[in-house]
This record gives structure tokens, sequence and C-alpha cells, in this order.
């Protein structure tokens, strides 16, 4: 995916999130199976310090579930987690001020580029898997379903009231007010942003002639910052639909997507089967990248294809043995089966699979202090 590079962004003195650590990483040359490793939980492990992150916001809730779990396990461990969004995920890790980040979309060949030297070798791997839901408010109309051409139409303005004829024939003998639509999408620079002009890119093309980009591309609709601004704005009028992640749109109601010849409601199960039927994204300069080109225009049935991956990034080398520890005990615990299941239970989202895991513990594995 293209991507437009982004100014500097000011790590604020305190970070938002602070929550506590569990578990140590085994040795390189060998598959952690408990104390936060592969499929372990949350024990302790005596690990200690703190070390900081900036990241993806779709991810608060999954970072409150983790939070949950390490906070009793390890007191004199502590993470902090910023959500400032993608962007600034990216740029923090990119100019060395935190040890690891949450992005929605993968690093492009020239951002690769600038991973410092003292990193050794980038690490990229998804750790968090979720739908991108539909959400929106429209008097009347309880059940919705959308086409991804009718997504695009209504996106880039080209459709501008909701009994359309192009949403009449995606809702056959429903009764459609003609309120205006009012379409609303991220003020900030957002990788949930990019995952979704990806997909209108690629499943819409004539429609949507933008590349995938992490600022909203065209003037028009309403914009509000991060994704509890998107849930709020949608909320707060009539005749709106925004993009959100799928964890975060709280009562609102949500659209079918059509895929082939049906329309798929969105759930961890069909935004994981887009997941395994996508390839590794190419030009990848490190061994532990394992980032993934998604694959939009799916026509296979039950496959919910706007859907985010929210990578990890970490380095394989550290300052000292006791932040590279901490890191492993981190990561380690996220991608194991336990770090997985209070993520979807908090989340909704999809844990990831085994081969994502195993590729996850490649990288985490290599950590040391350099």
């Amino acid at each position: 995916m293209k991507r437009t590079t982004f100014g500097r962004v000011a790590l604020p003195a305190t970070l938002a999130l602070a929550f506590s650590l569990t578990a140590c990483g085994a040795p390189a040359n060998e598959q952690p199976a408990q104390n936060g490793g592969a499929t372990g939980g949350a024990t302790s492990a005596g690990v200690s310090g703190t070390i900081s992150g900036v990241g993806a916001s779709s991810q608060a809730a999954a970072v409150e579930a983790w939070k949950a779990k390490f906070e009793g396990a390890n007191p004199d461990a502590t993470v902090n987690y910023d959500p400032q969004g993608s962007g600034a995920g990216r740029e923090q890790f990119l100019a060395g001020a935190v040890q690891f980040a949450g992005s929605d979309a993968y690093l492009d060949e020239e951002e690769q580029g600038k991973v410092p030297a003292t990193c050794g070798e980038l690490i990229e791997f998804p750790a968090y898997i979720s739908p991108i839901a539909l959400a929106y408010k429209v008097q009347g109309v309880d059940n919705l379903q959308l086409s991804a051409p009718t997504i695009a139409k209504i996106f880039s303005g080209k459709i501008t009231t909701w009994n359309d004829p192009a949403i009449a024939a995606d809702n056959p003998g429903a009764q459609l007010p003609a309120t205006n639509i009012t379409p609303v999408h991220r003020s900030d620079k957002s990788g949930t942003t990019e995952n979704f002009t990806d997909y209108l890119n690629k499943a819409a093309p004539k429609e949507w002639t933008n590349e995938a980009d992490g600022n909203w591309p065209i003037q028009g609709g309403e914009a509000a910052k991060g994704t509890s601004g998107v849930v709020q704005a949608i909320n707060a009028g009539d005749g709106t639909i925004g993009y959100a992640d799928a964890s975060q749109v709280g009562d609102l109601k949500t659209a079918k997507v059509k895929v082939g010849e049906e329309f798929v409601e969105y759930s961890p199960e069909a935004a994981a089967k887009v997941i395994d039927a996508s390839e590794k994204a190419p030009n990848r300069k490190s061994q532990y990248d394992f980032a993934i080109d998604l694959k939009r225009d799916t026509t296979e049935g039950g496959t919910y294809p706007i859907v985010l991956a929210a990578y990890t990034l970490a380095c394989t080398k550290y300052s000292d043995q006791k932040t590279a520890d901490l890191v492993k005990a981190w990561l380690s615990y996220t991608v194991s089966e336990d770090g997985q299941k209070a993520a979807a239970e908090a989340a909704g989202s999809a844990p990831i699979s085994n081969t994502a895991r195993e590729n996850g513990m490649k990288g985490i594995n290599a950590i040391s202090a350099g």
C-alpha cells in the first residue's frame, strides 16, 4: 500500500496507558510454552522496569484486557502505551523514541529504510486482527446491506440520500428514507483509514480511484479525530455512516457487506478468513518482517474483507538486558493463546493463527541486548 510520510509527533511526558507485564521470553533457539510464551498465561516471571510504546487507537480495548491480566502478576514491570494513532506510532518508533509501536498499516519501503541501525533487525508482525465495521444511524433503518461500489459512492459523495437507487438495489423491499447521508471519516492520520481506503480501492476500483492512504483523500463529509470521535459523530446525527474498529462501535447498527453473491456481517471468524486468504507483502527487508497484503477483493463466502491487521513493531537489539527481557516478555504474552483470548473476549478481535504466532515468535526469540 502506498503511504505518505508524516511529520514528527512529540512524545508526551506521560503516556496514556500503563500496565504491568508478565512472563519472560525463551532463548532464541527455544519456543516458549509458558510464562507468557506461545500458549502461556499471565504468570509472574520476575521481570521489572519500564518500556514505552505509541500506536493504534484501535487496540485500546485489547490493551485494557492485557492490562487486567498483567497488573497483579508483575508489580515491578510496567508498559506505557499511548494510543495516539498508527502514524504517530510509526514515527516515534523510527525516531528511536519508544521501544515498540502498534500500527494498523505495515511499514512501507521508504519507512523500512528509516529503521535505526541501533535497532538491529526490524520485527514486524500482526498481533491484533479486527473487523472494521460500517456503523450507521438512520432512523427507521434497522438492517442495511451495501456492496463495495455503493460504499465507495457513499463515501465519495456521489450518493447523497439514503433512498438512492443504488442503496435500494442492495436492499430489495426495504423502506429507505430520503434523509441526507453524512459520511464520517477520520480527521487524523489513521491506519484504520488506510485499511478502509485500501478496501475501497481494491474492491471498487472504478468507483474509488484513490490509492490507500492514512489521510482521508477527498473533500466532503464530516471529519472526527480518533476512533472514539468517529463513533461519537455517528451517534450525534441522523443519516450518518462511518468506519471504525468493530470493538468500539457500541450500540450502533452496522451494515452487512457484499462478498461474492452474499452479504456478510462482520465477525471475528469472517475477519480471520480473509487473513488466511492473503499473502505476504513484497519487498520486506528483514527476516522477521511478516507483513501481509490483505485480499480485499475476495469473493469467498463467509469472508469479511474490511479488516485491519494491527502490527507490532519492535527491534532485535536493545541497549541493555533488562530492557530486552521486558520487551521479549511483553511481546510473548500478546501473541500467546491466553493473550489473544483475552483480547478476543474484550474487543471481539480475531485470534491470530498458529502460523502467525510462530512467525511472531521467530522475531521475539531473536531479541537480545546489543
